[in-house]
């Protein structure tokens, strides 16, 4: 089941630079937390990878998903989102690795690319959000 993301805290979604600690879940079943780059495209977060990381074979492993973005200028302002990676693609990850690198550091394309690398984009539906603030 779908959960929508109170308006309220749409914005540290799209107008605010934050990122996002993205949880997901190894093959042992422990907890893995990466700090991430994300978009968002009006229903679903948006993230990318590379092929191969270990956050990418656990998202596909295992697609639930938490992702916890707190306000920088706020503490105790957060949205906290469980959801389902319901999409994985290579097709037009490279552009959206170009774009949040023009969201988190001003450059065109992204500096960090690896020779080989092949980026991943990863869609997550909200299923159950909690917010405070």
């Amino acid at each position: 089941m779908a959960a929508s993301i109170p308006e309220n805290f749409h914005d540290l979604l799209t107008t605010r630079l934050t990122f996002a600690h993205l949880g997901t879940t190894m093959a042992s079943g422990r907890p893995q937390v990466t700090p991430v780059w994300f978009g968002f495209d009006g229903e679903h977060i948006l993230l990318n990878s590379a092929r191969g990381r270990v956050k990418d074979r656990n998202m596909r492993a295992r697609p639930q998903v938490a992702l916890s973005i707190l306000d920088p200028d706020n503490g105790y302002r957060y949205l906290q989102i469980q959801g389902d990676v319901v999409e994985i693609t290579e097709a037009g990850a490279d552009a959206h690795i170009d774009s949040l690198a023009k969201k988190y550091l001003g450059q065109d394309s992204y500096p960090f690319r690896q020779p080989g690398e092949v980026r991943v984009i990863y869609k997550v539906k909200p299923t159950h959000v909690q917010t405070m603030g």
